[in-house]
Parts: structure tokens; sequence; C-alpha cells
């Protein structure tokens, strides 16, 4: 979360709005599907701050006895209405940068 004004940070808003539009997923799925925007070495800290914050929530998948257990995540109501406030700021911002009359 961005302190100064309270939103997610960029890469929040990325995580929330994958989590939106493709439902619940796994933290190396959307590095996948960010087109490079989110990277291996980050992803889980991000998830984990998200998850402290309560926007996200996560559930451990039982392991196959193959390796560690995964975690799937979901957004939480929290975690929609702060995407939500980010756009809107997003929005505003775009807006007061465009000259008058335009």
């Amino acid at each position: 979360m961005n302190l100064a004004n309270g939103l997610p940070s960029p890469k929040e808003a990325e995580v929330l709005e994958m989590l939106v539009s493709g439902g619940e997923m796994y933290g190396l799925e959307m590095v996948n599907a960010s087109g490079g925007k989110l990277k291996r070495g980050t992803i889980y800290v991000v998830l984990d701050r998200l998850e402290t914050q309560g926007f996200i929530s996560s559930e451990k998948e039982a392991s196959d006895g193959s390796g560690l257990a995964r975690r799937r995540y979901r957004i939480k109501g929290l975690g929609q209405r702060a995407l939500q406030a980010f756009r809107t700021a997003q929005t505003a911002w775009a807006d007061a940068a465009l000259p008058m009359g335009v």
C-alpha cells in the first residue's frame, strides 16, 4: 500500500486486477500472466503484503508429496474496494494532467 495516500501500489493493483479478472490464482500463474509486469522475486512479497492488509486471502493446497504445498489466492471485498479507489485515483490524476479545454 502506498502509505502517502492509503491506496494500493501499482504492483499491488496489478495483482488485484488479475484476481478480479482471473479468479483464484497461484503466485506463479500471476507472474506468467502478467506479461513481465510481475517478477518471481517480488510476487510473494506483494501477495503477503496484500494478505496482511486484508485485501486478499489464500488457501494452502495439500501437497502431493512432490514438493511444497501451493497457495491459491483470491480477492476479498476490501481488496475490490481498494482496487476501485486506485482506479478512481488514477482517472482523477490522468484528468488533472490534461490541458484545459481538452
